[in-house]
């Protein structure tokens, strides 16, 4: 029984991923839509989080 609800928790992780997913790229094309934000902006601005986060 253990596993059965480790497995509906393990789906239910993956939807919420999914749907944050989906909200922050909707959120991202309309920023480059729009003209507020580039592209190589968030791609700069996610490495250097990145390189943050690794320290």
């Amino acid at each position: 029984m253990n596993e059965i609800k480790y497995l509906l928790e393990i789906a239910d992780i993956k939807d919420t991923e999914y749907k944050n997913t989906l909200a922050l790229t909707s959120l991202i094309e309309l920023l480059i839509e729009k003209g507020i934000i580039s592209q190589s902006e968030i791609a700069k601005k996610s490495y250097e989080i990145k390189i943050k986060t690794a320290q």
